[in-house]
């Protein structure tokens, strides 16, 4: 049986039933020629998200990402490290004493995957020379770019430990999609960007575009888009600054900018916090009408269970498998 014929006669109640409805829909919503922004939250890339959010890209059922800048930078540790990885399959009982050996062995760890301090440091020397050679000639680029100069130089491709296949940012940099990186301060390479400005090898971090310079480039996108007709849905997976920071982009063009938009056209969102908190990643969809991000009338869709779960199997769905 195939994972959209079992989903199709299994999930039938509950979150269940929310998950089957939203892949219908998301599969409908792209097969009729609209697009769909995906923002990504929470550790996906690290749980190798990529394994089915590459394949959406490739098959054109993702069309622009908003996602941590750790999510991004943390696909291409496990694109070339993957079996320097360590798995704690006990992670709940692990000891402070246990802690403390994995971070002596240099390791830092994320839930039951250990990421080795190692490729973080081999990212790090191709990147302080792009960095410095920006700086250099009063240049400034978003962080993606200088990722992107790894691939196209092609550094990283002899140190590929998965199938390339299996990377999404090897695939949106395939594909030339538009990828949003608010929170570059808050990743492991916007940490150690900071600390060399610090020390004085950088002399700016005007060599680093800011996160307003990402939502004009968001916005430039979206009325693109708008413009050519096309209607935009919002797939979150999780909460955080990825899901607000992109989708605030439409109440700042209709309300800041004065300008007649389509809001946000369907609207699904995975998360396991909880509403009552006040919290971005617990709100109902409907808190969203009120703030010019989504129409009464768009397809909305709230699945509360782990997006490591529930995320594949609505790609599963979407590309038919």
């Amino acid at each position: 049986m195939s994972i959209t014929a079992f989903m199709d006669h299994q999930f039938r109640h509950f979150n269940a039933r929310e998950t089957v409805e939203c892949a219908r829909s998301y599969k409908q919503f792209v097969g009729d020629g609209h697009k769909m922004l995906v923002s990504i939250a929470g550790a996906m890339s690290t749980a190798e998200l990529g394994i089915s959010l590459a394949k959406m890209i490739r098959e054109d059922k993702v069309h622009a990402i908003s996602c941590t800048a750790a999510n991004f930078e943390e696909d291409l540790f496990n694109l070339v490290a993957h079996n320097e990885y360590a798995i704690v399959a006990d992670w709940r009982s692990l000891s402070t004493e246990d802690e403390v050996k994995l971070r002596d062995q240099g390791f830092n760890r994320v839930t039951d995957t250990c990421i080795p301090e190692g490729v973080i440091r081999h990212l790090e020397h191709d990147l302080l020379e792009f960095w410095q050679e920006a700086d250099k000639n009063g240049e400034s680029y978003f962080s993606t770019e200088f990722f992107y100069r790894l691939l196209d130089e092609k550094r990283l491709e002899p140190h590929y430990q998965i199938p390339p296949e299996h990377s999404w940012v090897l695939a949106a940099w395939e594909k030339k999609i538009p990828v949003f990186t608010p929170g570059f301060e808050d990743s492991t390479l916007g940490n150690i960007f900071a600390a060399r400005v610090y020390e004085g090898a950088i002399s700016t971090h005007n060599v680093i575009k800011s996160g307003t310079a990402q939502m004009e480039q968001l916005v430039r996108w979206y009325l693109a888009e708008t413009e050519a007709e096309h209607r935009i849905g919002f797939f979150q997976i999780a909460g955080s600054i990825a899901g607000d920071f992109a989708i605030c982009a439409v109440p700042l063009i209709k309300q800041d900018l004065q300008k007649k938009i389509p809001l946000w056209g369907w609207f699904a969102q995975i998360s396991d916090s909880t509403t009552s908190y006040g919290s971005y990643s617990g709100a109902v969809p409907n808190e969203k009408i009120t703030w010019y991000k989504l129409d009464p009338e768009s397809p909305k869709f709230m699945i509360n269970s782990d997006a490591s779960i529930v995320a594949p199997l609505i790609f599963a769905y979407v590309l038919g498998e």
